[in-house]
């Protein structure tokens, strides 16, 4: 009987407690997700009280990079100027902890798949994307960001054609 006691008080710690590890998990997706709300937003106090102010974010060309401030202006600058909205339409997130690597800075991150329409200002679009964005949480902010699309399809959806350059 007391082999019983002791295992079902075992089983109840084990399923009350949940690990400090799931537990940021679940802090930085609810992060992320509130993060891409206010993308959608256009809720840039949100994005800046959500991003640390060491933020740097690169993307989606390999030379891009951007301070907060230089974000969230670009961001203001872009929705007053180019896009009616953004919109995520299916977008799965994945906290991942990542212990060691050359190119994948260790620390605790979130991974973002989404399907994003984007709609333009001069009627043009909407443009329908995939985008892969990874976000490094630090003290429950937004410390890095590396996003991935395919520049060459967003500009084809909007009527660029591309030609060879002759060197």
């Amino acid at each position: 009987m007391k082999q019983l006691i002791l295992f079902a008080l075992i089983t109840a710690c084990l399923i009350s407690c949940q690990p400090a590890a799931d537990k940021l998990s679940e802090e930085n997706l609810v992060l992320v997700k509130k993060y891409l709300v206010a993308v959608e937003s256009n809720d840039t106090t949100a994005m800046d009280s959500l991003m640390a102010d060491n933020y740097k974010g690169y993307g989606p060309s390999v030379g891009d990079s951007a301070t907060k401030t230089e974000a969230l202006e670009n961001w203001k600058y872009n929705m007053a100027n180019f896009y009616e909205s953004i919109k995520y339409t299916h977008y799965q997130n994945i906290a991942v902890t990542v212990k060691e690597g050359e190119e994948a800075e260790p620390g605790n991150w979130v991974s973002n798949w989404a399907y994003c329409t984007i709609k333009y200002k001069d009627g043009r679009g909407p443009v329908n994307v995939w985008v892969n964005a990874v976000y490094k949480i630090e003290n429950g902010k937004i410390v890095k960001s590396r996003t991935f699309y395919n520049e060459a399809d967003v500009l084809r959806q909007l009527g660029y054609e591309f030609t060879k350059a002759n060197n």
